[in-house]
């Protein structure tokens, strides 16, 4: 936000979760307050029946960058940030038969047998997935179902990446503890806030709980809960170690990607203390890498 006001620029967001409307306090979107201090994109835009996508996000940012001088893209989620950057490939529509058949197997023999299965259909696809990643394997299946042929081969189709843009990025990488830290007081924040609640309404929508905001973070710690399967603290406990595994992997593979390259590529390792500020000379450093002074 300080980086938009300054550059007269908009926050567009880039997290997958944050996409959907129903779980504001869960999925840490900015506050109703933030969001009319300065413009924000692609926040809260979605059902949760309705599943977003890196195809569907890379369309609706583009739209926005043709509107936006400066857009600053925040948010987590990789395979969204590769495919507006890289480009992505265009796979037809699967069909709802075929989406229906993975989420059916998936839920009937889990991701590793799946993964099995994909392998002796499309292993050049499923070479490039762990065993254990059910959401990609779902969709690597009814794309291969669907179509006829396996995400690898649309992907060896992949059009151009982002052209007419200078692009610049910035890593967050606070060290293990702190951010530890961080995720067990942001979730007691969001419990406070009403995230119970909130999970109590999504679930009563009846959605398939193979919908990506099914997933996220907290929900299926806090449905459990609500089941009267485990108390309060067992949750919290729960979510915010899946929390802290997902930041591993998320950590891992933003250090092994190339995005953007040369010197338009920079990585700044910030401590961020318990109120989430910024020291000066960090926020300097960032303020003239991002606007060309650094």
């Amino acid at each position: 936000m300080g980086l938009a006001r300054l550059l007269g620029g908009a926050v567009v967001n880039a997290d997958a979760m944050q996409c959907y409307r129903d779980l504001r306090v869960l999925t840490a979107r900015p506050s109703v307050a933030d969001e009319a201090a300065v413009p924000h994109f692609l926040y809260g835009v979605r059902a949760a029946a309705e599943p977003a996508n890196a195809a569907w996000w890379r369309g609706a940012a583009l739209q926005v960058l043709e509107r936006t001088e400066t857009p600053i893209l925040c948010g987590g989620t990789g395979m969204y940030l590769a495919a507006l950057l890289k480009g992505i490939a265009d796979v037809p529509e699967p069909g709802e038969a075929a989406r229906a058949e993975a989420r059916g197997l998936l839920a009937e023999i889990g991701a590793p047998a799946l993964h099995e299965r994909l392998m002796s259909v499309d292993p050049e696809t499923g070479a490039k997935l762990q065993p254990g990643d059910s959401q990609r394997l779902a969709r690597a299946w009814e794309v291969w179902r669907g179509t006829g042929h396996g995400l690898a081969y649309w992907q060896a189709r992949q059009p151009p990446g982002l052209t007419g843009w200078r692009a610049k990025m910035v890593l967050l990488d606070p060290p293990r503890d702190v951010l530890r830290d961080a995720i067990e007081a942001r979730f007691a924040a969001m419990l406070a806030a009403g995230a119970v609640e909130e999970v109590q309404k999504l679930l009563a929508l009846g959605l398939d709980s193979a919908l990506p905001l099914m997933r996220a973070h907290g929900v299926p710690e806090l449905a459990a809960y609500l089941r009267g399967d485990i108390d309060l603290a067992e949750a919290g406990r729960r979510a915010v170690l899946a929390t802290h595994q997902y930041t591993k992997r998320q950590g891992t593979w933003f250090r092994h990607q190339k995005l953007v390259g040369g010197a338009d590529m920079q990585t700044i390792h910030a401590r961020i203390d318990a109120s989430a500020q910024f020291s000066e000379s960090f926020y300097a450093d960032l303020v003239n890498f991002v606007s060309g002074q650094g």
